[in-house]
């Protein structure tokens, strides 16, 4: 490898995750019981750390380590968004480890190990890059899914994250050896050089594209590849649901734009519908069957699916404006998501006896600045205006109808209306019924509270103070 292609700096984020999730592995050991929560904390300050280290690496923009890494605009938006989805999890997860009895610190160290697998993805140049970095996050998040190993839920949640997640990969790695065979290369930038030639066998590289979408479809849950995500998000502890359902998927939606916005660009015209379709039929069943779920965390299972369609419009839009509205959307969605989850962990108690939506009833009364809190995230991911999800979902369909989908535009909005149903059942739980708990007994210890902050804040000044976060995402858009 060539000296002058070698920068440590452009892949600081990364190492300092990585080095961080190994000290913690380590000193385990060496921690006594009731300190291993300190551990937590030096996971956090890792986080703190790695979106430091986003100065100098965004300070060294260009390809390097032989073209395999990239540091663009995009790459550094989209490392911020994991991180902080990092930072949140880790504070939300303290207190619901000691409270399970689950106060191994491994967990913030597969959480840090995930962390890196996303940042590798964003980066990678190269599609043999991008597989690695899928299975880092892969292996840490199925781990992570069973780690309440006494439940048969969580058991059951890994096992089918992992046999399923198994396959998606295998079809990625079909995916790229086809597109080797056509092209000669897996660097994204030499398979759209050679798909202009004519020489090109289009109907190999239509079938490569074709294997890759469906891997990176099933890692983002959109229909019709959502099948496992309402029993995984359930039986998984609720602090690795909330990361599930915002990282893995901001994850998998930053290879979608950067392999097919910058490698496929040519075939458009083939893959173009097929992600029209994915994004309508993602709406409407996310959101009609997320209606009738009792339990919340099957509700925000459902929920999420949906979110992932409004992605995929932006996506299926295929312009500047729509990669925009997409990033947005993603640091949105990841922190009115995330503090839904931190309240479904708060109420929920110990082994997740409080989960169903009729279980919140009278929280308003009982506990009103936690009831609060969480008609905020609820109405934001419903989309009423003032909100980080209504600011979200307007830059999409903008996006979208500047792209001529009108009609997926109208399905969207349709479907917006729809969910507006089941994410205000629950603030109807709150004010409108009677309690059936006082709710004394539940804890809201300093971690929670400044995730509830962080995700809070972030949501309304999105909502508020769309403007300047924008102007990010526009500089940091692909095309």
């Amino acid at each position: 490898m060539n000296l002058a292609t070698i920068n440590i700096a452009a892949i600081l984020p990364t190492l300092v995750l990585s080095v961080v999730g190994i000290v913690v592995m380590v000193a385990e050991p060496f921690v006594g019981e009731q300190k291993k929560s300190n551990l937590g904390w030096l996971a956090f300050a890792g986080t703190l750390a790695a979106m430091l280290s986003l100065v100098p690496m965004a300070n060294n923009r260009g390809q390097w380590y032989s073209n395999l890494w990239i540091v663009d605009d995009y790459d550094v938006f989209l490392d911020f968004i994991f991180l902080l989805i990092a930072a949140i999890t880790i504070l939300t997860s303290m207190d619901f480890l000691r409270r399970e009895e689950l106060n191994h610190p491994e967990f913030y160290s597969l959480l840090l190990f995930a962390t890196a697998g996303m940042l590798m993805m964003a980066a990678s140049n190269e599609l043999v890059m991008v597989f690695l970095g899928l299975e880092i996050l892969s292996i840490a998040t199925y781990v992570m899914a069973g780690f309440r190993r006494a439940d048969l839920k969580s058991n059951e949640s890994a096992l089918k994250y992992f046999l399923l997640g198994s396959f998606s990969s295998a079809f990625f790695l079909y995916g790229i050896a086809l597109i080797f065979g056509a092209t000669g290369s897996t660097n994204l930038l030499a398979i759209a050089d050679a798909l202009r030639s004519s020489k090109i066998q289009i109907s190999l590289v239509s079938l490569s594209a074709a294997l890759i979408l469906i891997a990176l479809c099933f890692k983002v849950a959109v229909a019709p590849f959502h099948v496992w995500t309402p029993d995984v998000y359930e039986g998984a502890p609720t602090p690795v649901t909330g990361f599930m359902s915002v990282g893995p998927k901001a994850a998998g939606f930053a290879v979608l734009f950067r392999v097919f916005l910058t490698a496929f660009p040519s075939i458009e015209d083939r893959w173009g519908s097929a992600i029209w379709m994915v994004a309508a039929l993602t709406m409407i069943l996310g959101n009609v069957i997320a209606v009738v779920q009792p339990n919340i965390k099957r509700m925000l299972a459902y929920s999420s699916i949906a979110h992932a369609g409004y992605v995929a419009v932006a996506f299926a839009a295929t312009s500047d404006r729509g990669v925009s509205a997409a990033l947005f959307y993603l640091l949105a969605y990841s922190l009115m998501n995330l503090g839904a989850f931190a309240m479904v962990t708060i109420i929920s108690r110990k082994e997740d006896k409080l989960v169903n939506v009729t279980d919140y009833a009278g929280l308003g009364s009982k506990r009103p600045g936690l009831a609060a809190v969480l008609s905020l995230f609820m109405l934001s991911l419903a989309g009423v205006p003032g909100t980080a999800g209504f600011a979200g979902k307007f830059f999409i369909f903008r996006a979208a109808l500047e792209s001529r989908l009108v009609w997926l535009a109208i399905i969207g909005v349709v479907t917006t209306v729809i969910s507006f149903y089941y994410y205000l059942s629950v603030i109807v739980q709150m004010y409108m019924r009677e309690p059936h708990d006082e709710f004394s007994d539940v804890r809201l210890c300093g971690s929670l509270k400044f995730a509830l902050v962080i995700s809070a804040a972030g949501t309304l000044y999105l909502g508020l103070l769309p403007t300047r976060v924008l102007d990010w995402t526009t500089t940091a858009a692909l095309r």
